[in-house]
């Protein structure tokens, strides 16, 4: 299987004072730049790439940093407020800055000792105090008023769990920038919310959409060996149950036949990914009746979701704008599977939510389950496809639409999946609950204009996902949020 290329998350991190108070209160500075030490330990136990530039503590300092955190292309800075600063420390930084700056206030004490109080105490517990002065600032430069974290420097779970995320945000950020998106085929023509621009992805992410060709994997089918093929069709009896079929009778137990070809299929994956340095791909493809082409493309749907498990968000019916929203959700530690409504149960108020695949098979509820399908309904072709429900728990869908300006959207909302029995019919489907009520929820969700499909997540990360529509200048609307975060 593939590894997920080396692209490591880079943050910058640093201080800000009052250049008067060195000289005022010695010992202060070497004080400040070890609480400013400690912070950066706790962000790089995240497991991002940190530099440390050290105390901006005037104006002359902050102009003097400016080309330097330009020309590190960091994913995302840090200011640490380690005591009183004046705001022409930052002021010139949030003004030519496009990369997001969090502010940092931990106090090292929990609360002052009152009785033994001095204004040395106060000045290393000031981390506060400059909060009101950036944030008018960064209104007056034109800007947004900066994320801020809020607490103590030392065991503060919230804070960390503070930290935690800001770095998966950046992880997204830098993983969405010069991210390689595949791409071969054409959405299905009668779906037109399925359509885009590619530009519009390189406007709005960073990221570049790959135009490739079916016939390359055609190619690259031919090339595979039995022993490869052996191999692979281990790892998924390793991966998946195959239980003899229920109700339905396009089901079959899956075949020796399916089997072989999905596992030659998903070898030739793994080489395609690979040979064009793929962090993503989103397909469709009928070919010649009969012919390799039209038997490959209908033999997508395992060896895809054992790319999406490995990192690689894989996105059917050739829908760009839902693979984005998975490698959002994968970066986050969510999961993303492909996703949309299916029927409603009305009797117990939940919604069935899945789709005929690929899947990310690292978010099932137990063992994911492979049959044999007699026909693969609405497209061409027949063999193995996934069956499973997402983890039981909080989840969260995410789906990036387009608006009449052709400005990308994202839509947003939070809810619960509840173990319980599903069709047998070869598709993944959730039994998902979203408050007050599916209907309701329903009518709330379409009057935002989304499109068809969905990334469907675990965890509730509605204010994340937020967030990064935020930072990337993309609107988004948030239906149903069931935690703040």
């Amino acid at each position: 299987m593939n590894e997920r290329r080396n692209r490591s998350v880079h943050i910058g991190l640093f201080g800000v004072g009052l250049d008067v108070y060195w000289g005022q209160f010695p010992g202060l500075k070497e004080d400040l730049l070890g609480y400013l030490d400690v912070f950066e330990q706790q962000v790089q136990a995240n497991g991002v790439h940190t530099t440390n530039l050290g105390l901006v503590d005037n104006a002359q300092a902050a102009y003097a940093l400016l080309p330097r955190l330009q020309a590190a292309h960091f994913d995302l800075i840090f200011c640490d407020m380690l005591t009183y600063a004046t705001s022409s420390t930052f002021g010139i930084l949030i003004r030519e800055l496009d990369v997001p700056i969090v502010l940092v206030a931990l106090q090292p004490r929990s609360r002052l000792d009152y009785e033994h109080a001095t204004i040395y105490m106060q000045l290393c517990n000031d981390n506060v105090c400059s909060l009101p002065e950036f944030a008018g600032v960064a209104v007056r430069m034109g800007k947004r008023v900066p994320p801020m974290v809020i607490g103590t420097l030392h065991n503060d779970e919230a804070v960390q769990r503070e930290i935690a995320e800001w770095c998966q945000i950046a992880r997204v950020l830098h993983d969405l920038k010069g991210a390689r998106i595949g791409h071969f085929g054409h959405p299905i023509e009668a779906m037109l919310d399925m359509h885009s621009d590619p530009t519009a992805f390189t406007a709005a992410f960073g990221l570049h959409v790959v135009q490739t060709e079916i016939d390359d994997l055609v190619r690259l089918e031919r090339t595979v060996t039995e022993d490869e093929v052996a191999r692979k069709e281990a790892q998924i009896l390793n991966l998946f149950d195959t239980p003899d079929p229920q109700a339905d009778p396009l089901t079959r137990k899956l075949t020796p036949e399916d089997l072989h070809q999905s596992a030659r299929v998903a070898v030739a994956l793994d080489k395609f990914v690979r040979e064009f340095d793929l962090d993503g791909l989103a397909y469709y493809y009928k070919g010649e009746p009969g012919s390799a082409t039209e038997r490959i493309a209908a033999s997508l749907i395992v060896g895809n979701s054992l790319l999406c498990a490995a990192g690689f968000p894989m996105c059917g019916e050739s829908d760009l704008k839902t693979c984005v929203a998975m490698l959002i959700m994968d970066r986050l530690g969510m999961g993303g599977s492909f996703a949309e409504f299916h029927p409603l149960d009305f009797d117990e108020g939940f919604i069935l939510v899945g789709h005929d695949g690929p899947h990310h098979i690292g978010i099932a509820e137990g063992r994911p389950r492979l049959r044999s399908l007699t026909r693969y309904h609405g497209k061409p072709g027949s063999g193995a496809s996934v069956e499973f429900q997402i983890k039981a728990g909080p989840i969260t869908m995410l789906c990036l639409t387009s608006t009449y300006d052709g400005r990308f959207k994202l839509v947003i909302a939070e809810g619960e999946s509840v173990c319980g029995a599903i069709p047998a019919t070869g598709n993944t489907n959730t039994r998902a609950f979203f408050k007050p009520d599916a209907v309701t929820f329903l009518k709330r969700w379409l009057a935002e204009g989304p499109t068809h499909h969905l990334a469907l997540g675990v965890g509730h990360r509605a204010q994340t996902l937020k967030t990064i529509g935020d930072i990337l200048g993309i609107e988004s609307a948030t239906v149903n949020q069931t935690s703040i975060v």
